[in-house]
């Protein structure tokens, strides 16, 4: 059976959230010098973190003490969902259920300290802001993810989208492929120094559009964003396994350096 649910995104984070860029029309999703582009794929590590915090202007409550007991806005309003409403919950979902392997590269560490649930459940995209709900994968470093309840069946058009926090002249590639029992892999040409076609081949070159803050189907490549997949040009009919190696011609300076990856959707499945 072909399964696909409805997901979302809203231009959720502040400006100041992103990143900077640089004079060279390059940036390093910590502010900080670039560098080029080295890694294996192994077991499920950990370590660096990311930081929120901030708050309103008025630091609290409405005037009368209170705030609603229909969890919304001060102003009355619905309240926006955040990532954490992505999450994945219990039955089939068109999600990534499990990290099997996460082999961080020089440069790595954001998200570290929140995964696996970081890279589960839906995207957070932000749109041309991009999106910091992402574990940084460094140079050429690796993440290996599975579904538990769902295969990747080849249908019409692409079958897979991988979500990065790509935005507008600043992209950071990576590699994707897809395994049946997690042994043998089989990977979609990616051509990471080829910016003029578009990096052809490669994730972490579309906008994300899609957040649980909004309607947009994250299963649908037409308005979801990310990079779409087709099992077709592989040869293949399924697979339960993905696995995204940064390109190692990215920036690697600070702890966010290469292919942030945020989550993954599958866009034509079956039950398992």
């Amino acid at each position: 059976m072909k399964t696909t649910t409805h997901g979302a995104l809203a231009l959720f984070l502040l400006t100041c959230a992103c990143t900077d860029t640089k004079d060279d029309g390059t940036r390093d999703d910590t502010g900080e010098a670039t560098g080029p582009g080295d890694t294996d794929d192994t077991a499920l590590d950990s370590g660096g973190s990311g930081d929120d915090g901030g708050s309103g202007d008025d630091g609290g409550s409405g005037d009368d003490g209170g705030s609603g007991d229909d969890g919304g806005t001060d102003d009355g309003g619905p309240a926006e969902l955040s990532c954490e409403d992505g999450r994945p919950g219990d039955g089939p979902d068109p999600f990534a259920d499990v990290v099997v392997g996460y082999a961080p590269g020089e440069g790595a560490g954001f998200g570290q300290d929140d995964l696996p649930d970081i890279v589960l459940g839906a995207p957070c995209g932000a749109g041309d802001a991009g999106s910091l709900d992402v574990v940084s994968l460094g140079r050429e470093g690796v993440i290996v993810l599975g579904f538990d309840d769902i295969e990747v069946v080849d249908g019409e058009g692409p079958d897979l989208i991988v979500f990065e926090n790509a935005f507008t002249a600043w992209y950071e590639t990576g590699r994707v492929a897809v395994s049946d029992d997690g042994e043998t892999w089989h990977e979609w040409p990616c051509d990471a120094t080829n910016p003029d076609h578009g990096y052809p081949g490669c994730a972490g070159v579309g906008l994300v559009w899609s957040h649980p803050s909004n309607d947009l189907d994250p299963t649908d490549p037409t308005v979801a964003g990310g990079d779409a997949f087709d099992l077709a040009d592989l040869g293949l009919s399924s697979a339960r396994f993905v696995r995204i190696t940064d390109s190692g011609h990215n920036s690697y300076g600070g702890e966010a350096g290469g292919f942030d990856l945020d989550a993954i959707a599958v866009v034509n499945g079956a039950e398992l």
